[in-house]
């Protein structure tokens, strides 16, 4: 769409009303933005309850009949911040919309544990789930990884290191929103266009020093996807990405780079959204949700939401 960069109106007036982005980084802020905290339900699911398996927290939604799959959810928060209690919309949503059982991950965050610690949890859980799906009710070969911002760009990894280490069962697919598929600094446009917006160029060169942990990962797929050797072989993808966010290009990039490996890559971009408007649970956030409601049930073979 030639207007997708216009910022929405809407989205203006809340943005006027709610300053951001917010640089401070303090032991308190960093408490305060990791929860450990519950806010009101915004979605009944049946089940709900903490647990931890392959000695990583999750917290775990299932429905009261059987699930169209099984969906391993990656919070966001810059590799630093966020938490399965503060994202716990988010994973109201997907279990709601998709049909399928949500098992949201309570990964190790930086700057205490940088890359690869957070990666690691993640992939640990996936392969627990992959090798438990029956548990759930669930059809075999029917897991999808999913995540936002950082939470994408771990869903990405997980996806790269279990197709190289010929992981079985495989993967059903991959759910990334307005992911981080590329390093802090990048040159792509809607980085130089949007960056401040939501998230200012000071917290995002925070995000990324903390998650590297004093090393150049620049160029290390598992932390940039988007300079991965090959996307050759990896499960079918969707990118919901935002027309004002700074990662909208990267994200665009790499649903051209899956293309070009024959993979079933699907992209929507929702004109004037910011980075965060799914999470924030701006007007727009439902249509996204509804996207990856109809996207999730089509793979697995139930049919549209």
């Amino acid at each position: 769409m030639p207007d997708e960069g216009v910022l929405d109106p809407w989205v203006a007036e809340w943005l006027e009303a709610n300053p951001l982005p917010v640089d401070d980084f303090s032991p308190e802020i960093l408490r305060l933005a990791r929860g450990g905290y519950e806010f009101p339900v915004t979605r009944e699911i049946a089940k709900v309850h903490d647990d931890t398996v392959a000695g990583v927290p999750v917290r775990v939604y299932e429905h009261a009949t059987a699930p169209t799959g099984l969906v391993v959810y990656f919070h966001g928060g810059g590799w630093c911040i966020g938490s399965v209690s503060l994202m716990d919309n988010v994973a109201r949503e997907l279990a709601f919309t998709t049909g399928a059982a949500v098992v949201s991950v309570e990964y190790r965050l930086a700057p205490e544990h940088p890359y690869p610690a957070g990666l690691d949890d993640c992939e640990a859980v996936t392969r627990w789930a992959l090798a438990n799906t029956p548990a759930f009710g669930a059809p075999e070969g029917s897991v999808i990884v999913a995540g936002e911002s950082a939470g994408g760009n771990l869903a990405a990894a997980v996806t790269l290191r279990l197709r190289d280490a010929g992981a079985t069962p495989r993967l059903a697919g991959q759910i990334l929103v307005y992911p981080a598929l590329d390093a802090h600094g990048s040159a792509h446009e809607s980085r130089r266009t949007f960056t401040g917006l939501v998230i200012s160029e000071k917290t995002g060169q925070w995000f990324w020093d903390s998650y590297a942990g004093g090393r150049d990962i620049d160029h290390d797929p598992l932390a940039v996807p988007l300079h991965a050797t090959t996307l050759e072989d990896l499960p079918p993808a969707l990118l919901v990405l935002g027309g004002c966010d700074f990662l909208r290009d990267e994200g665009r990039a790499y649903t051209r780079r899956l293309r070009d490996a024959g993979v079933d890559a699907q992209e929507v971009c929702f004109a004037g959204q910011p980075h965060g408007f799914v999470n924030l649970g701006f007007p727009a956030a439902q249509g996204a949700f509804d996207a990856i409601g109809t996207w999730t049930r089509r793979l697995l073979g139930i049919g549209a939401a």
